[in-house]
């Protein structure tokens, strides 16, 4: 899964560097929109080099692009709330949760 970004990097009269980058976001899918009303531009393989071309400077060349990824392409599971914090690393915080039913 590939998320469309966006970076840049300015310096100052001072000779400071500031660099910056950000995901690009569009309205949610059916399936993410109980969640929240935005989610990141996912392209698809055949999108990137559109994505990545330098030639393009009109951002309306890439609004094709601006799409919510299908629903039935994803899929939505509750995680641990160790998520939350960037403290917690490792493929353990992605994996689903199982629940009991309880007795």
């Amino acid at each position: 899964m590939v998320f469309a970004g966006i970076w840049d990097s300015w310096t100052s009269p001072e000779g400071e560097v500031l660099e910056s980058c950000s995901i690009v976001t569009t309205a949610s899918n059916s399936l993410l929109a109980a969640l929240h009303e935005r989610q990141p531009v996912i392209l698809h393989p055949e999108e990137y080099g559109q994505w990545l071309d330098r030639d393009t400077t009109d951002p309306e060349q890439l609004k094709s692009l601006y799409l919510p990824y299908p629903a039935d392409m994803m899929e939505m599971y509750p995680v641990s709330s160790l998520v939350n914090s960037v403290k917690n690393q490792g493929p353990g915080l992605i994996e689903p949760l199982t629940f009991r039913p309880e007795d």
